[in-house]
């Protein structure tokens, strides 16, 4: 009823003031935008002492290090070596990070609008390589659904906050709707705005989870946003340069790739791609389902999908989806099993393991993909588990309430190596 109130106050002011000029003034109390500026953005990213974790997001696995996105600020290096001793060695600041990959010791980044490599050749001296600008869509940051957005002005900079007071704006004198979309608040105006030591051995690629949007195939990068596939090639590592843009469909999430083939995790559904040709990525197919969150990950003929339903994911499915894809031209449903919130997932050879939010971490043995369920290793209840990625018989997960990392190497014992804790800021 607030939201309906603060709407219907907002219409109440804008033909009140209506007139005969040109323009009219709006007042209303609201989000007001906290700016920016691109020139400050460019300047933003300086490697800073360990800091604690506060809001952790994706996770990213090269050699002995461990890097942890902090949502929006910048990323966590740990030094790996021993699993059961992680070593917060630093932090680098990057004013709205989401998403990482690595090539080498060249770290790919973005930043707000920007997409960015650093270089990790020396881990205390980590530095900015290149700065490809305004290659993302411009976004806004979460802000109070109880108050309408004030207009943005992008000139300005990208928007890092917001701050609840009155507005007085000034905007055409003309009739424009007022709506909500996807928990955003639009005019026509507006309707454009868009709601992851020694250095580091100089080859081969890192390992992402699979809530990831950055994912490296030999020498070309792809990256994604709700609709865009953005593609650069990395054969130079310290030097990526932009191919462009490429429309993958809607709602997109995540991105996994296995051998020559793409797997876009949507709102809807699977989209597979052909990446033989990296740069022309050719659509092979859609499996279809309910509106949820949900990431993918693939083994050999098999696709794992676990859809979540509620707030900004819809519905209220929540499940795991097993679909062959021996024929990408022709996904088919294998089976299907209820959860209770699935977030992230991995997979190694034959052992999946799911991130099903508050029922924690479950194990499976997947030799039977018609009986999962009945064939579960193990179960890590009293988590709320949100991404893992498993390799060599090591574990890593980001949970709510910190960052764990198990030996599964005898499956009949597996053991909690260590954790990181997440302090939560509660300002």
């Amino acid at each position: 009823m607030k939201k309906l109130r603060n709407i219907l106050v907002l219409f109440v002011v804008v033909f009140m003031a209506t007139s005969c000029d040109d323009k009219i003034t709006e007042v209303f109390v609201g989000n007001s935008p906290i700016y920016m500026s691109y020139e400050d953005l460019s300047k933003a990213i300086q490697q800073t002492s360990a800091q604690d974790l506060n809001n952790p997001g994706k996770i990213y696995f090269k050699d002995d290090y461990l890097f942890v996105i902090e949502e929006k600020q910048g990323v966590h290096i740990f030094n790996n070596s021993d699993p059961a001793v992680p070593k917060n060695l630093s932090f680098i600041e990057v004013p709205g990070v989401v998403d990482m990959a690595i090539k080498g010791d060249v770290l790919y980044v973005d930043s707000y609008v920007d997409f960015v490599a650093l270089s990790l050749a020396d881990m205390n001296n980590i530095v900015e390589l290149k700065r490809m600008k305004d290659v993302f869509p411009y976004t806004l940051p979460a802000y109070n659904e109880e108050y309408p957005l004030a207009q943005i002005d992008r000139e300005k900079g990208v928007v890092i906050g917001w701050e609840i007071k009155t507005i007085r704006q000034e905007v055409e004198n003309q009739y424009y709707p007022i709506y909500w979309e996807g928990g955003m608040f639009f005019d026509a105006l507006s309707s454009s705005y868009s709601a992851n030591a020694a250095g580091l051995s100089s080859g081969g690629f890192g390992v992402g989870g699979s809530m990831a949007r950055f994912g490296i195939s030999e020498n070309t990068l792809y990256t994604v946003d709700n609709s865009q596939l953005h593609i650069f090639d990395i054969t130079d590592a310290a030097n990526p340069i932009f191919y462009g843009d490429y429309y993958a469909g809607w709602g997109i999430e995540t991105l996994f790739i296995s051998g020559e083939k793409l797997f876009l995790g949507s709102q809807n559904g699977v989209f597979i791609y052909d990446i033989i040709l990296p740069r022309v990525p050719q659509y092979l197919s859609q499996f279809w389902h309910m509106t949820g969150c949900d990431p993918v990950v693939v083994s050999d003929t098999l696709a794992y999908v676990t859809l979540r339903g509620g707030n900004a994911c819809g519905n209220t499915l929540n499940r795991l989806d097993v679909l062959s894809v021996a024929d990408c031209t022709n996904p088919k449903l294998v089976s299907t099993f209820a959860m209770e919130g699935p977030y992230g997932l991995g997979i190694d050879g034959k052992t999946l393991f799911v991130c099903d939010g508050v029922a924690g971490l479950k194990i499976y043995d997947v030799t039977d993909p018609l009986h999962i369920d009945q064939h579960m290793i193990a179960n890590f209840p009293g988590i709320v588990a949100i991404d893992v990625i498993p390799i060599n018989g090591l574990l890593f997960m980001v949970a709510e309430d910190g960052f764990y990392q198990y030996n599964y190497d005898d499956l009949t014992n597996i053991l909690l190596l260590s954790k990181i804790i997440v302090y939560k800021d509660d300002k």
